[in-house]
């Protein structure tokens, strides 16, 4: 307890605003729980407008200055900081783990993915390429330039309170675009302390700023429409999407969303079924089920279902459910008590409609958000979790007979970030893998997720990529310049 104290207590709770860290106006917070209490672990700087168009007046003024900053410059930033995160991630993982509830491990390998995001874009920084070529007629020469896109507003959700800001602030910085950064107000604390980690690794004052704020809307609806900012990148909801695509339409703000999913996960009847169960534990359990990515609608080949739901079921059951800090723990609370009661809804929704419960486990009479590791069999795909993110530690399994039969329902709906295929018949797999409407495909695994790979959808899921070489083009204008040689 000394030691959450101790994290806790170092982390700054103000905004961070042209490299000064700031109160809010009129000096308001709002409270940080543990979702494993309910609790209060600390009270953070609550924005008011004015704070949000400070933060943007430090990105503008020092957008000119950081963006004729040499590729190796930023390169080197960002190394910097993924040395840094990786000197400091037991105090990160455990504040993540007190903020957001995931276990200490888990949280752990999310600070090591988050400084992936850093090594890889400090690479990016310095391949920013363009080109030179003949005009077709003769002539003239086209040359091709890749610019930064300008000051940039970054959004984050909460469920991945580290990453989520490193996969944005990663390329904008090797692009060389300054940057507003909302986190979550769930989960500001990560957030707040990569401030510091970016400052000491020598990003210039103005270059990144970080606001947290209760009414994210409130503040960040006027920089949007100010014609100030160029661009927005935002994870989140679809529904939130919507909202900000319509709000970036004002001013034409070039927009990255990675919105919703509803991941179809598909089992084979010819797949290794021990590797199909491990890539269900991953693809489902994951942040206890809060991802984008997890495995929403189970699908299974009827011949199979029932030994498959055997095993997932014993794995799912011997999942050690608590507090993320505790020995052994491997499900930790959900984020809040509206995401409890979700879970809890669609399940009996579920139940009602015919599916029958493999197993659901019991957690302990707490404060905390828990709710047990469920596996639910026979879910009928008129079940509300059809249509819904469950974002909970619940695995429906839905019977299939054909190939066709399972494409086009797991095509069945707006969503299209991930699915996941278990099968061992290469035509088959490279036949559905092209079938499905997803922007990501994983064949016989349950992680697709990789700071190197364009990570992103299709549908109401999305638009455009983060990782990868794409997701440094999200932070840059091309610009051709004609020049004529007679």
């Amino acid at each position: 307890m000394e030691q959450e104290a101790k994290v806790v207590a170092a982390v700054e709770k103000r905004l961070y605003v042209g490299g000064q860290w700031v109160e809010a106006t009129g000096g308001q917070t709002f409270d940080v729980l543990d979702p494993s209490t309910g609790e209060t672990l600390c009270a953070v700087a609550d924005a008011a407008p004015a704070d949000g168009r400070a933060a943007l007046d430090a990105a503008v003024a020092a957008q000119k200055s950081f963006a004729a900053t040499s590729p190796r410059e930023r390169a080197d930033m960002l190394t910097a900081a993924f040395e840094l995160l990786h000197e400091r991630i037991d105090d990160l993982a455990l504040l993540m783990t007190l903020e957001m509830g995931k276990p200490l491990a888990e949280a752990r390998g999310e600070i090591t993915y988050a400084a992936e995001f850093f090594r890889h874009f400090a690479g990016e920084a310095v391949r920013i390429d363009g080109g030179y070529q003949t005009a077709p007629a003769g002539g003239a020469r086209f040359l091709v330039a890749k610019q930064p896109v300008g000051p940039c507003l970054l959004i984050t959700p909460w469920n991945f309170p580290m990453a989520m800001g490193t996969r944005k602030l990663g390329p904008a910085i090797a692009a060389g675009c300054t940057s507003v950064i909302k986190p979550a107000h769930q989960t500001p604390l990560s957030m707040l302390a990569l401030m510091d980690i970016l400052a000491e690794a020598g990003v210039p004052a103005g270059a990144v700023n970080c606001v947290t704020a209760m009414d994210a809307n409130g503040v960040m609806e006027p920089l949007i429409c100010s014609g100030d900012a160029r661009k927005l990148s935002f994870t989140g909801s679809t529904r939130v999407g919507r909202i900000l695509l319509e709000q970036c339409a004002e001013k034409v703000l070039r927009t990255s969303l990675e919105l919703g999913g509803n991941a179809p996960f598909v089992v084979f009847d010819d797949a290794d079924l021990d590797e199909a169960v491990d890539g269900a534990i991953a693809a489902k359990m994951r942040n206890m089920g809060e991802a984008c990515t997890a495995a929403n609608r189970i699908f299974v080949q009827s011949s199979t279902i029932d030994e498959f739901g055997r095993r997932l079921a014993a794995r799912m059951d011997a999942l050690i459910v608590g507090k993320g800090t505790g020995d052994g723990v491997q499900v930790g609370p959900l984020i809040d008590a509206a995401a409890l009661d979700k879970v809890r809804t669609l399940v009996a929704d579920a139940v009602d409609r015919g599916a029958t419960v493999l197993t659901s486990g019991t957690v302990a009479e707490v404060n905390g958000y828990f709710y047990p590791p469920t596996v639910l069999t026979g879910v009928p795909r008129d079940a509300l979790m059809a249509d819904q993110e469950i974002f909970g530690p619940v695995a429906p399994l839905t019977p299939f007979d054909t190939e066709d039969e399972v494409v086009a329902a797991a095509n069945d709906t707006e969503y299209g970030l991930v699915a996941y295929v278990y099968t061992n018949d290469l035509r088959r797999a490279l036949r559905v893998a092209e079938a499905l409407e997803t922007g990501m495909v994983g064949l016989n695994q349950g992680v697709v997720s990789n700071p190197a790979a364009p990570f992103g959808g299709i549908k109401q899921s999305g638009l455009g990529r983060e990782g990868g070489p794409n997701g440094i083009d999200e932070f840059l204008e091309t610009k051709y310049i004609g020049i004529a040689l007679k």
